[in-house]
């Protein structure tokens, strides 16, 4: 897809602020930024939004439509999204728009962060889009791995781990139900039986992708940065819960044009906890090309 089709400037997206067909979306936690402040005409659509259907992680393709049909999206508008932490839940709202096959899906550069240092326009009005008749396609399995895939992949892939090197080694503690479970952090609600990595999956820590501002290093930088990376082997990237795996996935993806790039959004959550697969504890291997930081 490349940069220019993939990001949008913070200059671009003020020049469009109430342009029929562009639509800004900002995501996150929860809502308290968004409504202290926000880009004039985005819509708010907290990331958990689009999780919680039963055996499937992400909702499903009809709970997809009408979410976006209830916060005023076409089928044929572009959708511009942006958060805080260097856009991370955008990443991963991007990978929700994709994996339902939108055709115009774009993150702003530098998110909320870079739009707020640039004293660009916020308001505190909250806008009421008409509702549409949004048609979703897929899910788009190219985009998304399950743990059988991570399983496979062993081996004969790329697996890119991009939690903390603590999180990647097993470091990472916390007590819990049914003994001992691993989170990272002091995070209680989502918790795996074992710590660890993949065997074979090399540590790529999300956020050496961004600069200061919250924007994305440039293509060189970032091409150096997963040089280690065989593009011919495809990729799967994951971390706790599917979020800053999205990240690394949208780099791959989107930035480095990367072929067959898939996000686990399972992540170590799922695949920690499950019985009998291989897990590695320690270091373990790291990609050539990767830079530090």
């Amino acid at each position: 897809m490349g940069r220019n089709s993939a990001l949008v400037t913070g200059e671009w997206a003020e020049s469009r602020l109430g342009t029929e067909g562009v639509v800004f979306v900002e995501t996150g936690n929860e809502n308290t930024q968004y409504l202290e402040g926000h880009i004039p005409g985005a819509v708010w659509m907290g990331w958990r939004e689009f999780q919680d259907d039963p055996g499937l992680g992400v909702i499903g393709r009809e709970k997809f439509e009408r979410l976006l049909r209830a916060k005023g999206i076409g089928e044929d508008d572009t959708v511009v999204i942006h958060s805080s932490m260097s856009n991370l839940f955008a990443a991963l709202v991007h990978w929700y728009f994709t994996l339902y096959g939108h055709r115009s899906v774009k993150l702003l550069d530098g998110g909320r962060r870079k739009w707020e240092l640039d004293a660009r326009p916020l308001t505190r009005d909250v806008p009421h889009r008409p509702p549409t008749r949004y048609r979703a396609a897929g899910p788009d399995a190219s985009v998304r791995a399950t743990r059988d895939d991570v399983i496979a992949a062993i081996g004969h892939r790329n697996i890119v781990d991009v939690r903390t090197p603590e999180e990647f080694t097993g470091r990472i503690f916390a007590p819990g139900f049914a003994g001992e479970a691993f989170a990272p952090g002091n995070n209680p609600h989502e918790l795996a039986q074992r710590a660890g990595h993949v065997p074979g999956a090399v540590n790529l820590p999300w956020e050496a992708a961004v600069n200061a501002d919250d924007t994305f290093k440039s293509d060189e930088e970032l091409a150096a940065l997963h040089a280690g990376l065989d593009p011919s082997l495809g990729a799967i990237t994951y971390c706790w819960v599917g979020a800053r795996s999205a990240h690394t996935w949208f780099v791959l993806r989107e930035l480095l044009d990367r072929p067959d790039v898939r996000n686990y959004d399972g992540s170590w959550a799922e695949y920690g906890s499950l019985i009998g697969v291989p897990v590695e504890r320690g270091p373990g291997g790291r990609a050539p090309g990767f830079l530090a930081g």
